[in-house]
C-alpha cells in the first residue's frame, strides 16, 4: 500500500505549516474529527463481539499490511483511485495500477503504476505518471494455532514522477517493514512496523507503525478498521495518528470491490478516501 503512504508524506509538508500558521482551524473539521473518532472506537469493540464466518483480507484498502503472500502462481490485479484532501491540497491517484504475483512458495512480488492528480491551495492543477512502487513479500513463519505468521515487505519507490509538477518526490525511498497475523474465531488481526528512508532536501526518515482487525459479516462482506501512527517524514513536520474504517465486497471468488475513508486524529489529512475492483485468479487446485 503504499501508493498511499507515498502520497501522504512525499508532498511538501513544509507549505501545510505556512499554511497553518496564518489560518484558523475550523470548527466543523473538528467536529468531523470527533464523529469519526467515535465511530472508529465503536467498530472495534462491534467488531470484537460480533460472530461471522472465518475467512480473512489484507493490504488494500487499508494502510497497514499483512505478512501474507499470494498464493504460489496466482495474481492479484487491482485498478483503483486513492483520494486526499489535505489543510494544503487536494490529490489522488486516477487511477493505479497494482499487481501482485505469487512467484514461489512464501513469496510475492509486487508493481504499483499511478497516475497521479494533484491541485495545491491556491494553484492550479498537475496530472500525469506518478512514481513506481515496487516489492517483494516473502513469508519467514507460518502461522499455528499459538503463534503468528510473519513475513517482510521491503518496497523501492522509484522517482519516475516529475518532482517539479508535484507528480513524484525526486528521489528514490525505500520501505522496510516487518508485519504480523494471526486468526482464530471468526476474525483475523495484523499490524507491525517499518522503516522510511526518505532522502531529499528537508526530508527525513520515519517511521511507520499500524494494527488492524477484520471480520467477515457474510460470504460476500468484510469489514475492517485499523490504527497507525507515523513519525515525521521532513525537517519541519509533525507526527501523525490516523484511522482507516473500510469493507470488501466480494462480488464472485474472483471478483472484488474494495473500499475504505479515514483521515488523521491530529494532523493536515481532512478525508483519505479509496475505491478499487480487485481481480484475482490463478491454476485450479487438484482434487
Amino acid at each position: 500500500m503504499r501508493v498511499y503512504l507515498n502520497f501522504i508524506f512525499k508532498c511538501k509538508q513544509s507549505r501545510a505549516n505556512q499554511y497553518l500558521k496564518t489560518h484558523n482551524s475550523r470548527p466543523e473539521s473538528d467536529n468531523l474529527r470527533s464523529i469519526l473518532a467515535i465511530i472508529f472506537f465503536a467498530a472495534v469493540f462491534w467488531s470484537i463481539f460480533v460472530f461471522a464466518p472465518q475467512y480473512a483480507w489484507a493490504g488494500p484498502p487499508f494502510v497497514t499490511d499483512d505478512p501474507e503472500p499470494v498464493e504460489f502462481q496466482h495474481w492479484e490485479v487491482y485498478l483503483a483511485a486513492q483520494y486526499k484532501h489535505d489543510r494544503d491540497q487536494d490529490s489522488s491517484t486516477l487511477p493505479h495500477l497494482e499487481i501482485n504475483y505469487g512467484a514461489i512458495p512464501n513469496l510475492q512480488i509486487h508493481l504499483i503504476a499511478p497516475l497521479v492528480y494533484v491541485r495545491p491551495e491556491g494553484s492550479g492543477s498537475e496530472y500525469g505518471y506518478g512514481d513506481t512502487e515496487l516489492g517483494v513479500k516473502f513469508r519467514f513463519i507460518q502461522e499455528t494455532d499459538y503463534i503468528p505468521q510473519v513475513g517482510i515487505f521491503p518496497m523501492i519507490e522509484l522517482p519516475t514522477g516529475n518532482s517539479d509538477k508535484g507528480l513524484g518526490n525526486g528521489k528514490a525511498q525505500y520501505f522496510i517493514p516487518v508485519w504480523l497475523q494471526k486468526s482464530w474465531g471468526p476474525w483475523t488481526t495484523y499490524g507491525g512496523a517499518g522503516y522510511w528512508v526518505n532522502p531529499g532536501d528537508g526530508n527525513k526518515n520515519w517511521w511507520q507503525f499500524g494494527w488492524l482487525i477484520q471480520r467477515e459479516i457474510t460470504k460476500n462482506l468484510t469489514l475492517g478498521t485499523e490504527l497507525y501512527y507515523k513519525t515525521a517524514s521532513t525537517e519541519d513536520g509533525k507526527d501523525t495518528t490516523g484511522y482507516t474504517l473500510g469493507a470488501i465486497v466480494n462480488i464472485t471468488e474472483n471478483h472484488h470491490i474494495l473500499l475504505s475513508a479515514g483521515q488523521d486524529i491530529n494532523g493536515p489529512n481532512y478525508l483519505s478516501a479509496y475505491i478499487g475492483y480487485q481481480f484475482t485468479f490463478g491454476p485450479q487446485k487438484k482434487e
